[in-house]
């Protein structure tokens, strides 16, 4: 089965960041979109004005008859009542990761991989391709600023030549996947309800190299520690930051941005590879993790034979993406920015990143944990990232797709941290709390419903 062959496809857990993208781009083939989520958001309302067809209540006498493919996310119970309706009637099924594995191979793949940082780096290849001109297809884990979606095609009169994938290591998904050029940005400790130990996630993500397609290339970051299958039908290169100046960078295969310095709130760095150094190159983005993700983005389109001026443009143009370090106000007297950051090491590099920014001011951040099994197994990592803040506001736990677990919640992070100034809130009196509080620089963090509150907040801070 072709994709541009399918008439009518139904989503099951359509309002999902990735399962969106996927819904956008059977859309774009002409096909009839149907879905259902739990709950409706602002993107599923998007969505719905695109053309698309979602209900919100478990019915199957709302899915029509001619369903060909039906594409479900695993966060999807399986005693959900579509779920089993489409069991019964043996409808052609496939996980999110299945489908985009069968659409990717049809096309040149870039693959981003990492337990942070994909977001950004996906993103930004995708900006770089499209500000080039270059015919391309990019399904992304959330919204680009610079074009308000996170699904991008550029055919210029032709058929996408390169397709842009985020590599979700959760339930295994990335093994789907065959890139000719492979990212790994990060490999922390995550999703241990799936991998159980560190051992088997680093497996799986060395498992991951082995599907990159011959002749193609690994662009892994330095230092991390996963053990790329040994292949030698594709090339290895490592990415980095380097302290020195360009002139002083080792000459080797490795890229790295040497000599990077703030102005105005953001990096002009040279970017390094083995034959060439490109001198004072900006980026739009402020924080030096995004500085690394730039780095890696570059690294892959300087493969592609880009040339400098076409990417020292799109990186100064790229504005990020959505909920990714996004600032929200930014006033003399009050800052408030709003991350995603849901693993220990995001809610390190954003908060560290804020404090070169703002030194001396008084952080004050609300976190929502992501997932009981998460916030069980990294207690005490996340409270070790949330001591650097100057005071910690946490919300209770967003299960997402679990159920709770015994003795599981937000006090376990709470008593384990130092900080003196900690409290636990109910989100419904978040907003009047902070006000009361009086910050000079907010944070709101995390990966749960913790956006629906980005906008009262902005509102309440605004007045």
């Amino acid at each position: 089965m072709k994709p541009e062959e399918i008439s009518s496809v139904y989503f099951l857990g359509i309002g999902g960041i990735g399962m969106s993208a996927l819904a956008r781009y059977f859309k774009h083939l002409g096909a009839v979109v149907h879905g259902y989520d739990k709950t409706p958001t602002a993107l599923t309302d998007q969505l719905s004005r695109e053309g698309m067809k979602i209900h919100f209540e478990e019915n199957p006498d709302e899915i029509p008859d001619d369903t060909e493919l039906v594409i479900y996310t695993p966060a999807i119970p399986s005693d959900n009542k579509e779920f089993t309706f489409f069991l019964r009637k043996k409808t052609r099924m496939m996980k999110r990761s299945e489908a985009l594995g069968m659409i990717s191979s049809n096309y040149f793949t870039i693959a981003v991989a990492g337990t942070h940082g994909k977001t950004t780096t996906s993103g930004l290849i995708a900006h770089i391709l499209k500000s080039a001109g270059v015919p391309h297809i990019a399904f992304l884990g959330g919204i680009l600023k610079n074009y308000g979606t996170n699904f991008l095609i550029e055919t210029s009169g032709s058929k996408p030549a390169i397709c842009v994938v985020e590599a979700d290591e959760f339930d295994r998904s990335f093994l789907q996947l065959r890139p000719d050029i492979a990212i790994i940005t990060s490999a922390d400790p995550d999703h241990l309800d799936i991998y159980h130990t560190q051992k088997e996630m680093l497996a799986a993500f060395g498992e991951f190299t082995g599907k990159i397609r011959k002749g193609g290339s690994l662009i892994l970051k330095a230092g991390v520690k996963i053990k790329p299958l040994q292949k030698s039908d594709y090339n290895l290169f490592s990415y980095s930051l380097n302290k020195t100046k360009a002139s002083e960078a080792t000459n080797s295969k490795d890229f790295m941005a040497a000599g990077a310095v703030i102005k105005q709130g953001v990096y002009h760095y040279d970017f390094c590879s083995a034959n060439d150094v490109w001198k004072d190159l900006v980026l739009g983005l402020p924080g030096l993790f995004n500085l690394e993700n730039a780095v890696a983005a570059t690294s892959a389109v300087f493969l592609l034979g880009l040339s400098r001026l076409k990417i020292a443009k799109a990186l100064k143009s790229y504005q990020g993406v959505v909920r990714r370090f996004d600032l929200q106000i930014k006033r003399r007297d009050f800052v408030y920015i709003d991350d995603y950051a849901h693993h220990p090491e995001e809610l390190k590099a954003c908060i560290e990143a804020v404090r070169k920014m703002y030194p001396g001011r008084k952080i004050t951040g609300v976190f929502q944990p992501h997932l009981f099994s998460r916030t069980l197994d990294l207690a005490s990592e996340f409270a070790a990232s949330l001591d650097l803040l100057d005071e910690v506001v946490l919300l209770e736990i967003y299960p997402a797709r679990e159920k709770p677990v015994e003795g599981v919640s937000s006090a376990l992070i709470l008593e384990k941290l130092k900080c003196k100034n900690k409290k636990i809130i109910e989100k419904t009196k978040l907003v009047k709390y902070l006000k009361g509080l009086k910050p000079e620089v907010l944070l709101t963090l995390g990966a749960g419903d913790i956006d629906q509150l980005v906008k009262p907040v902005r509102r309440a801070f605004e007045k």
